[in-house]
């Protein structure tokens, strides 16, 4: 077989390669409860698994006994398919939106961040498991590069937040005078999809 000839069936196996690696790597959107879908020309690029906590302050609140859990945001890290962590997840200041404090995905290398808002919730029992925190549909408030120009997360307009796992918040009757501004941190998990 002629050089010509290998290198030609060589550019032909490695475009055939590339092509179902493309195919296999298409993130397809996941079957959600009504008003959580991402509707338009939007299609998903990242889908990655959270594993981390919902974590809760007991505080002063409009309940019979006066206290209760308070949500303070999340502490997670984002893994791929391939249990590689790609992303972490909190609470930050949006510097789009006054630095109002909002929820936070930053990629884990290249440092782009975006913040998000709660469109839509469902806790739907056809989708929602028991004792898990409800699943959302956010829309993207603000983003940032990375301090070398990292953009992976630059163009993400909505996230999702599916299949839930724990999570929720602990019961109003154990935050009491004496467990008065102590902080639980509740294990949970999740999958969410980027969009743009």
């Amino acid at each position: 077989m002629s050089w010509k000839i290998f290198v030609c069936f060589a550019l032909t196996l490695a475009s055939a390669a590339t092509a179902a690696l493309r195919a296999a790597e298409q993130i397809v959107p996941p079957a959600v409860p009504g008003g959580l879908e991402v509707i338009g020309p939007y299609t998903p690029f990242l889908k990655a698994h959270a594993l981390g906590t919902q974590n809760y302050i007991c505080a002063p609140a409009a309940t019979a006994s006066g206290l209760d859990w308070l949500f303070i945001g999340p502490q997670a890290t984002l893994y791929d398919g391939d249990v590689e962590q790609r992303l972490t997840h909190f609470h930050s200041k949006n510097p789009d939106k006054g630095d109002a404090i909002q929820a936070t995905w930053q990629h884990s290398r290249d440092s782009s961040a975006v913040w998000a808002t709660r469109h839509a919730g469902s806790t739907d029992p056809l989708y929602v498991a028991p004792n898990a925190i409800e699943w959302l549909l956010l829309d993207v408030s603000g983003v940032q590069l990375g301090p070398t120009g990292g953009d992976k997360l630059a163009r993400t307009a909505f996230i999702q937040r599916v299949n839930t796992a724990g999570g929720g918040k602990p019961p109003t009757s154990e935050c009491t005078p004496s467990t008065r501004n102590t902080r639980r941190l509740v294990s949970y998990e999740a999958d969410y999809v980027f969009y743009r």
